[in-house]
Formats: structure tokens, sequence, C-alpha cells
């Protein structure tokens, strides 16, 4: 690429709303959580360490960062204790942010005191408590609570442009106008409801329908299925953003793994969308650095 070519695509990046270097950066942060997974970062006892709690409807992630903003270990397991955001198993919830947090512990050897969780937009107050006691009756201080997609952009750092994050069971939308939010929505669809239509399609369990959707040698054929739901979100996007100078939309949660997401998206949207390479990780990381975040304001 020559230097007129690179310098080219920064303009155009940097009038979309994230320069290459936001680009470069934020897969950088996710890869280190990746990483993360299964490698342990070295830490001292007496080290700052915060965590970010993601109670999704399909996961529940706990990432760890140290002052620097550097993951030093992640954990993440499968569960169905929420639907659409909400608490449906309360002791289920607990048992598993407990197990991982005691999983992280271990290979950390510091006690984890200090939390931030993330809701779907729009979410009733007696819901947040309910995560916030989650989060809290493991030992865990909740120092600070943000939306979905607000907590994304913690990684992806948007100026202008909307952040949609499609998880298990929701899709959530935040519009950013230099660097504020100035609109969130939150929507009941998201990858439980590709799941049912795969289990009605192939007259699978919920379970076995799940297991097909995460195969990744299976996606172009999943995504061949369930496309009309898919359409449907980015129609519900398109919607909110009405009345909204976005000229960028960008995706992360799991659901956006499946390829060809955001091309789909973008037909239905008619606005260019984007996705970083492990939109998952996303926003759990932007929790985690939301909890720095707040550390840090407490010390000023």
């Amino acid at each position: 690429m020559t230097d007129h070519q690179k310098a080219s695509e920064n303009i155009a990046s940097e009038s979309s709303g994230m320069s290459n270097y936001e680009a470069k950066r934020s897969d950088a942060m996710i890869a280190a959580v990746e990483r993360s997974l299964t490698k342990t970062g070295k830490v001292r006892s007496g080290d700052d360490l915060v965590v970010g709690v993601d109670l999704g409807t399909a996961y529940i992630v706990l990432v760890v960062l140290d002052r620097k903003r550097k993951p030093v270990a992640t954990e993440m397991q499968f569960a169905q204790v929420l639907k659409d955001g909400v608490v449906v198993d309360y002791i289920g919830a607990l048992r598993i942010v407990r197990e991982l947090k005691q999983k992280l512990e271990d290979r950390l050897g510091v006690e984890l005191t200090r939390a931030a969780i993330a809701m779907p937009s729009g979410t009733p107050e007696s819901e947040c408590k309910a995560h916030r006691h989650i989060v809290e009756s493991t030992g865990m201080d909740v120092i600070n609570m943000l939306d979905e997609p607000t907590a994304a952009n913690r990684v992806l750092n948007i100026q202008n442009g909307a952040v949609v994050d499609i998880g298990g069971g929701t899709t959530g939308l935040s519009i950013f106008k230099d660097g504020e939010v100035v609109y969130t929505m939150d929507e009941a669809t998201g990858g439980t409801h590709l799941t049912l239509v795969l289990a009605g399609n192939y007259h699978k369990s919920f379970e076995d329908a799940e297991a097909f959707k995460k195969n990744s040698d299976n996606h172009r054929e999943v995504v061949g299925v369930v496309r009309p739901v898919i359409e449907k979100m980015g129609t519900i996007v398109h919607r909110h953003i009405q009345g909204y100078d976005v000229n960028d939309i960008f995706l992360v949660g799991g659901t956006t793994c499946l390829p060809e997401f955001e091309e789909i998206v973008e037909k239905q949207t008619g606005v260019r969308t984007r996705k970083p390479k492990n939109p998952f990780l996303v926003t759990p990381l932007g929790i985690a650095i939301s909890a720095l975040e707040a550390l840090e304001a407490e010390e000023k």
C-alpha cells in the first residue's frame, strides 16, 4: 500500500468515527483477553485488580484487568440463568459467578474485591439490583454499572456512530455524538431466537441447536437458515437510528460472530456496518475498563 493509499484510508476511517489506530488498538486488546483465557498474567500481592462481570443470556464472562488495563485472567461459562437480560435463576447465576471468581483467584493468587457490571439499556431498577446483589454476594463491591453498548464503546472508542450489542437475549444500541451517548435502546431479540429457529428447522432440542450454532463449521449453513431473524435485527436498528446522523454502525456481542452478519445489517440499514475480530469479548472487556475508570475516579 502506498503512502497516499494509507493516508486516504486513514482519512476515511477518521471520518467514520474510528481511526485505523483505534481499530488496531481495540483488536489488540481483545486478542489479549483471548490469551488470558488460558494464560495467566503475573500479579503481585497488593496489586489493584478489577473485574468486569458480564451476566449474559448465553454466557457469563469475568475479565480481570490490572492498573495498566492489561487483561491478566478471564473465565467464562455457558449458562441459561438469564432470559432477555432478566435473571430467572438467581441461585444458579450466583453459583456460576462464585465459581468463576474462585477459578480466577486460584489462577492469580489474590482476592478479587472490586467489579463493574453492565445491563441492557432500559433495564428496570429491580433487575439492576438483582445483578448487583449477585456480584456483591460473591464478595466483590460493585463500583460501576452502565449499559452494555456503552460498555462496549470503552473498547471501541467510537466518537460518532452507533454501537449495537447483540447478545443471547437482547439487541442493545447506543448512538454516540462527539463521544457522548445521545440515545440508547434495547429490544428482546438475540442469539437465543436464532437457536430457536434452528431447533425448529432441524427438529433438534434447544441444547443441540445451540451446539450446532456455535460450531464454526456450520456457520454458513446457520446463516442460510436464520437470515430472516438477522434481517429483523437490522430492521430494528434501522428504526432506532432514524432522526440521528449515523454514518457507521459497529457490531459487538457473540451473536454477531456469524459470517455475513455485518453485511446483512448493512443491507437492512443502508449504513456502513463493521465489527471487530472477536465481537464476543468486547463488552466484558469494556465492563472491566469501566471498573478501572471508576477506581481511578475515586482516587482523584
